[in-house]
């Protein structure tokens, strides 16, 4: 734990030095409620610390272990089913796509897009989650599905993203940034690690292929649907 502790104060400094300097150098103002802004970072120290250390002890072996044994069980269909399911528990509890949804609702209603009531961006946040939700299970099932085939990634990832090109030709221009940004949170705290577990795990499990080689890339898949997934959410809103 304390070394995760040191850790942790040791990724924060940068951002807290870089802070300081505009702040104090550039700016020449002082912090405003320093008590607060003092209290706030040791509690993301904290926090941050208590999630990596919560990580290494259970996410990434659960995630490992049960990559391995549905390899070892030889059920695709069940394996594809998890690797669906963990995409899309794990994305939906995001909180940087809490955040994104909640503020693409609270834009979109004030641009008049929908009407600017708390059911409206209730509904449209919550529509914009299921939404990207679903892409990450799709993506995970897609990778995982990779995998077992060893179908090369770059042909795959080249093909989605000429289709984000084209898609993004056709969508409304108030849905193309929130397309793109979808894309990035779900790269965050909670999916990055269960779903590299898995894609680590089963590659080390199925005979002929590499962890190194064929583990990793999930996360790619991920990134990507997302953005074409929530353009087509904004032609058909």
């Amino acid at each position: 734990m304390a070394q995760s502790l040191a850790g942790s104060c040791r990724d924060l400094a940068p951002i807290v030095l870089i802070i300081a300097f505009f702040q104090l150098v550039v700016l020449r103002e002082p912090f405003p409620n320093l008590l607060g802004m003092l209290g706030g970072s040791l509690l993301v120290v904290v926090g941050l610390t208590l999630f990596v250390f919560g990580l290494e002890m259970g996410l990434f072996p659960i995630g490992s272990s049960m990559a391995r044994a549905f390899a070892r069980k030889g059920s695709v269909l069940w394996l594809l089913a998890f690797g669906f399911a963990l995409g899309f528990s794990t994305t939906i509890a995001e909180p940087a796509l809490l955040a994104v949804s909640a503020e693409a609702a609270r834009v979109v209603a004030g641009a008049a897009v929908i009407p600017d009531t708390t059911e409206a961006r209730d509904a449209y946040a919550l529509g914009l989650r299921l939404t990207v939700a679903l892409s990450v299970g799709l993506a995970i099932t897609v990778g995982v599905f990779r995998i077992i085939k060893g179908w090369p990634i770059h042909i795959m990832i080249i093909g989605g993203y000429l289709i984000v090109v084209a898609m993004t030709a056709f969508a409304p221009r108030e849905i193309v940034g929130i397309a793109y940004d979808s894309g990035g949170v779900t790269t965050s705290t909670i999916t990055v690690p269960l779903v590299t577990a898995l894609g680590v795990g089963l590659a080390s499990s199925i005979r002929g292929r590499s962890p190194l080689v064929d583990g990793f890339g999930l996360i790619a898949f991920a990134s990507l649907t997302p953005i074409i997934f929530v353009m087509a959410y904004g032609m058909l809103y």
